[in-house]
């Protein structure tokens, strides 16, 4: 035999003993896992099922009022502009900016002119035509007066008359007076201005009581009365109260949402118009629990709710309402009195599929419950 081919039948022999080799170390680890996962099984505690794990919490319904909480703005009651009724130079102006004013109180006056003149000649007319009427009436008696004549200075009489209580207005119209008790919030005319009828004089708000201004949809409408009381808190941080005065009956055509007017004492006028206010109405007492909003989830139609443990531990999903938020966690509407909560593992199982239920915080409720 050649040199060569001892070579080439060694170098076989040996790949086909390393070969060999390797698949007796397999057999053998493999061998080996089985025993290991044979012990691992045989050290699995005796009672331990299959089913999927969960840490749930035993929760009890608390009674809750629920709030209506809405988001509006303070507005003032009313707002005017006082406005001159006659024309005439501006000879005073005793109120500024920002000061407050009762009702009757000047706000702009008006020259008084030949005003006084002409109610001193019309008084004269009227004292001259009641004489004549009178001494009409007595030439009646005696024969010598017609009806035409009487009926004629009875008409002069009232002519006058009412000459007299027209220029008496123009003369009191020369005071631009409040109409009501108030804040001047802008004046218009200053002393020297030319005044025409219909010229704003000064712009007057009253702040007492104040408004505050929300809307309500259309799904929380119908839980609201008037006389409802409410809490509110401005964006300054000040706290407010009133009662609901007004709840609309028609809708806005785009947001489709109820306007709501709110009544807040503003005596001292410190509540400014224009602030931005959170409201909360009172709607009445319901049972609730808290949860924290981490173990929300969504069912098939998008409806948020929670995954709780049924008869035999068998998951259940129950919708939920948010009433309340806090720093405790949410409080929420929609579940038994006494719910057994998934708080661990929710994610993992689905409504209908039996668990198997841990409760750090009440070792009986760990028997499945009937």
């Amino acid at each position: 035999m050649s040199k060569n081919l001892v070579i080439a039948t060694c170098i076989a022999a040996g790949i086909l003993i390393w070969l060999l080799s390797g698949i007796l170390t397999d057999d053998s680890g493999t061998a080996e896992h089985d025993s290991l996962a044979l012990e691992s099984a045989q050290s699995v505690p005796v009672g331990q099922t299959d089913l999927p794990r969960v840490r749930a919490v035993v929760l009890r319904s608390e009674s809750r009022t629920r709030y209506l909480v809405l988001r509006g703005k303070t507005e003032s009651k009313r707002a005017v502009d006082v406005k001159a009724e006659i024309s005439g130079k501006i000879v005073s102006r005793p109120m500024e900016r920002g000061m407050r004013v009762e009702q009757g109180e000047l706000l702009c006056e008006v020259a008084v002119d030949d005003r006084e003149v002409a109610v001193a000649e019309a008084k004269a007319s009227l004292e001259e035509a009641r004489i004549e009427y009178e001494g009409s009436l007595k030439l009646k008696e005696q024969g010598l007066q017609s009806e035409t004549a009487i009926a004629r200075s009875a008409a002069r009489l009232e002519s006058v008359r009412a000459q007299v209580h027209r220029q008496t207005l123009n003369l009191e119209r020369t005071q631009i007076v409040a109409p009501f008790g108030g804040v001047v919030e802008q004046l218009h005319m200053n002393v020297g201005d030319f005044a025409v009828p219909g010229a704003v004089c000064a712009t007057l708000i009253d702040l007492d009581p104040m408004l505050i201004l929300a809307h309500v949809t259309e799904s929380e409408v119908e839980n609201m009365a008037l006389g409802d009381q409410v809490v509110g808190r401005i964006s300054n941080g000040r706290d407010i109260a009133g009662v609901v005065t007004f709840v609309g009956r028609q809708s806005d055509p785009v947001t489709r949402t109820y306007p709501v007017e709110i009544t807040v004492d503003n005596a001292d006028f410190s509540v400014r118009s224009g602030l931005t206010v959170n409201v909360r109405i009172g709607l009445g007492e319901v049972d609730a629990h808290q949860i924290s909003p981490a173990l929300f989830a969504l069912d098939d139609a998008g409806e948020i709710g929670v995954r709780t443990l049924g008869k035999n531990n068998v998951v259940e999903f129950h919708k939920v309402r948010i009433i309340e938020d806090g720093p405790g966690g949410v409080w929420v509407t929609g579940l038994p009195d006494t719910t057994r909560l998934i708080t661990v593992g929710q994610e993992f199982v689905s409504a209908g599929q039996q668990v198997e239920a841990v409760y750090p915080n009440d070792p009986s409720a760990q028997v499945a419950q009937p």
